[in-house]
């Protein structure tokens, strides 16, 4: 079972999580693909719609590109079956 067929057959269901396991995981591709979410959120039209929903709507793309860019700058490793995501959230220091 491929990521696309979890994805589409109900990625949240429990028994799912197992499926993900017997595919080879290369933890890079993962933040790799954080890194185009958070490009496509930033890229992504206003749809036309006004007022509170409009709002709302550029509140969610600005919390998604938040998101999704954080984990983007994060090291993946996956030891043991344990997937750890570090991710360095302290003030760059200038040189």
């Amino acid at each position: 079972m491929s990521y696309a067929q979890i994805a589409s057959d109900n990625a949240l269901h429990p028994t799912n999580v197992f499926l993900i396991m017997d595919e080879v995981f290369e933890p890079q591709e993962m933040i790799d693909r954080f890194k185009l979410r958070a490009e496509a959120v930033k890229a992504r039209q206003i749809p036309p719609v006004e007022g509170q929903e409009r709002r709302l709507f550029v509140e969610q793309a600005r919390l998604d590109y938040f998101d999704f860019s954080i984990i983007a700058d994060g090291e993946a490793t996956l030891e043991d079956g344990v997937l750890t995501i570090r991710v360095d959230l302290r003030p760059k220091q200038e040189s």
